[in-house]
């Protein structure tokens, strides 16, 4: 099984990775000291410069101004982007965007694309994906209190949501509501495209997150919808195929986020070697790179990301070639897998920074801090082992 890139994809990677060296990562600094606010009309200039090299949009279709990059190549493309906190944005595949994308292409009318599709893609908008509910487990997408009941030619929306990532400048918010409580578990919910300026939706707050107190690119909003009306025709996907749609936006998802975590965990190594091959730990000359302690950690550190990134690059290919269904087992197991590779290797490189990595001063205690949610969001890293336990165990017993 082979990995290797043709050529002009390959290049794309490498063109990614490089603009991000050169023109994103010496904003860190300024990112760290004074929060994304002040950078934002510099990101902006960023995100005009990369459209014009070509690179806007990895994974979105051709027909929409995407590159239409398959899932290895934008997998790989995450992960160069992974290595620093403002290149999503910047090169317009940012969460949840990327996933709202995906959604509309796939399952939106030729109406719903022309007003919604065509100007995220654009990056012209901004969107956000309400599932999560304060009152009930987010573990289970099948546990929703969000109802929403058609009236005439209008469906009305009644209920909360929270941990709805980016709401705070959004346009639109795809949200999951029950719409057939009657029904068999997995057909109660829907789908719906509310726009964010429709009357009875209100965000009621960014949720503080760690030190974060929840602004700009990287919040979390509550919502509440109160007799939100919207047209009939925002329904996004069959009436009862909220479940299916969440299950088809999450698939594919989670190879952009186990990459991006990867991109996140190569920083972290070199951050982490570069520390241990220069600090001087006595009179004597020694360094931590003389520690057996911290060579063994940059060992198994390396060893891990690299069997992380294989796994990951194989379920990819397994998509692609069988589709998300068949590689289900391989998606959960990325999934808990490489968060946990991800937790370790940023905690082993914030220990050998010392006092330091506990500081603003590098991307390690905002990595440390940001990236802890990597075990909780998009199921909590315990049910996915126990559903791919649940399923090999069937298949032996059958």
């Amino acid at each position: 099984m082979d990995f290797q890139l043709e050529a002009t994809k390959q290049s794309i990677v490498n063109r990614v990775r490089e603009y991000v060296d050169r023109e994103l990562i010496p904003l860190e600094t300024a990112f760290l000291q004074s929060g994304l606010g002040p950078l934002l009309p510099v990101l902006r200039g960023k995100r005009v410069e990369v459209k014009k090299l070509g690179l806007w949009g990895p994974i979105y279709p051709h027909e929409h101004g995407g590159l239409g990059l398959d899932l290895i190549t934008h997998g790989l493309i995450s992960e160069a982007l992974g290595r620093c906190p403002l290149a999503h944005y910047v090169f317009g595949c940012n969460a949840p965007d990327a996933g709202n994308v995906e959604l509309l292409h796939e399952f939106g009318s030729p109406a719903q694309k022309r007003r919604w599709l065509v100007p995220l893609v654009a990056g012209e908008i901004r969107s956000c994906f309400g599932m999560t509910e304060p009152g009930n487990s987010g573990a289970n997408p099948l546990m929703l209190e969000t109802s929403a009941v058609l009236e005439g030619e209008s469906w009305v929306l009644n209920g909360r949501k929270w941990f709805t990532t980016g709401a705070d400048g959004s346009s639109v918010c795809i949200v999951m509501a029950i719409t057939d409580p009657d029904r068999a578990p997995r057909e109660r919910a829907s789908m719906f495209l509310v726009p964010t300026d429709s009357a009875g939706y209100r965000l009621l707050c960014n949720t503080p997150v760690m030190g974060n107190p929840g602004t700009d690119l990287f919040s979390h909003g509550e919502i509440a919808f109160e007799n939100c009306r919207i047209p009939a025709d925002q329904l996004l996907g069959p009436r009862g195929s909220g479940f299916r749609l969440a299950q088809s936006r999450l698939g594919p998802g989670r190879i952009h986020h186990c990459m991006r975590w990867l991109g996140i965990c190569e920083r972290a190594l070199t951050m982490m070697i570069e520390r241990a091959a220069t600090r001087v730990i006595d009179p004597d000359g020694r360094r931590l790179g003389d520690s057996d302690i911290v060579r063994a950690w940059i060992a198994e550190s390396v060893a891990e990301v690299r069997a992380a990134r294989l796994l990951v690059l194989h379920t990819a290919w397994r998509i692609g070639k069988a589709g998300a269904k068949a590689a289900r087992d391989d998606i959960g197991i990325i999934k808990f897998h490489v968060a946990g590779v991800l937790q370790r290797v940023v905690d082993r490189a914030l220990q050998v920074h010392g006092g330091l990595g506990m500081t603003d001063y590098t991307l390690l205690a905002w990595f440390y801090r940001e990236e802890r949610a990597a075990r909780i969001y998009d199921g909590p890293d315990e049910v996915h082992k126990i559903s791919v336990a649940k399923r090999l165990l069937r298949n032996h017993a059958g």
